[in-house]
């Protein structure tokens, strides 16, 4: 039995923020996933399901609601391990993600401490498995992708926090939008070896460059100017702790990565502003910047049809405001 495809990501209409929140985090899977808030009906897992095709193992796999922690983590056989002197481990979730994408819907609806043991094992790429002085260790590296749906209950700010980056969807889709993700569903779904091969080209081109990104990836110097300018930002945002600050300056380097720049630039710390600010941000207000000691200092602040004319994402303008909060993001590249 052939698998039927998954909907490509480069045929997606519309939701550029989210996808460019998705191809940084296959970049650098250490910027801890990607939370996506939005109403039923957004094509949440199809955008998530067309990530896990840009990765190099193709892998998907998704955390049932009710999921119990030994599904999650897997189990170790003790009566094995004391017969044949060695733990016999069943696999769980989490091993089954490693290399590809972990999907969790209504992430909010599960229990706290499960959200919490999926985030540490996300943030540290390995699963650890112990019971009565056994263990197991195996890698899980995976891109971690949670998806809630606000009206239906809200994360604890502690788990929240956990998330590197949050995007929300509108349910308010223009006229013209709607066509197109219909014509374009309905085309798939009466072909989809047919439609994909439509995309082919696109959706490859997409995958080469986010493999160069990552490839460049560490040759980009997390530098302390880019630093000073997100720690300044992130005290004037009003967040707490300091994992803001590291996920943005990560989410700035996987930027850089993705235009092919060498350095981090001012344009890339502007793009991902809102995506590393949005649910740690305390106050809705443009607070104060924090003073200097003698003298002030101002610190740099900072889809459509195929056949229609779109935006380049090799050329990321910004706008440059007080907290971030706003930013021109540039339109999904047009299909050749």
């Amino acid at each position: 039995m052939i698998d039927t495809p998954h909907f490509p990501l480069a045929a997606v209409v519309g939701a550029d923020e989210l996808k460019l929140a998705l191809c940084l985090t296959a970049i650098d899977p250490k910027i801890g996933g990607v939370l996506i808030e939005g109403p039923r009906g957004m094509a949440k897992s199809t955008l998530a399901r067309g990530l896990a095709d840009l990765l190099a193992s193709g892998q998907f796999v998704t955390l049932p609601l009710g999921a119990t922690e030994e599904r999650l983590v897997g189990t170790l056989d003790l009566d094995a391990a004391l017969g044949e002197g060695r733990a016999q481990f069943s696999p769980g979730v989490l091993a089954k993600a490693d290399g590809g994408v972990l999907y969790v819907d209504e992430v909010n609806l599960l229990p706290d401490h499960l959200v919490d043991l999926l985030l540490d094992v996300a943030a540290s790429g390995v699963n650890l498995v112990e019971r009565d002085g056994i263990s197991h260790r195996h890698p899980a590296r995976f891109v971690l992708i949670g998806t809630m749906n606000p009206e239906e209950g809200e994360l604890r700010p502690q788990l929240l926090d956990r998330f590197g980056l949050n995007v929300a969807l509108s349910g308010q889709t223009l006229p013209q939008q709607r066509g197109q993700i219909i014509r374009r569903r309905l085309n798939f779904d009466s072909d989809p070896q047919a439609f994909c091969q439509q995309w082919a080209e696109q959706q490859q081109a997409l995958k080469a460059r986010c493999e160069t990104a990552r490839s460049h990836l560490n040759g980009i110097e997390l530098d302390d100017r880019s630093l000073a300018i997100i720690t300044e930002r992130c005290f004037a945002a009003g967040v707490d702790g300091l994992r803001a600050d590291l996920v943005w300056l990560r989410a700035a380097r996987a930027h850089a990565a993705w235009r092919g720049a060498g350095t981090i630039a001012e344009e890339d710390i502007d793009a991902v502003a809102e995506f590393a600010l949005r649910h740690r941000r305390r106050d809705a207000q443009p607070p104060q910047s924090p003073p200097a000691p003698e003298q002030s200092s101002s610190a740099p602040v900072g889809s459509d049809s195929p056949a229609q004319g779109e935006g380049n994402w090799g050329e990321m303008p910004a706008q440059q405001v007080a907290t971030g909060v706003r930013r021109e993001v540039p339109s999904w590249p047009k299909k050749p």
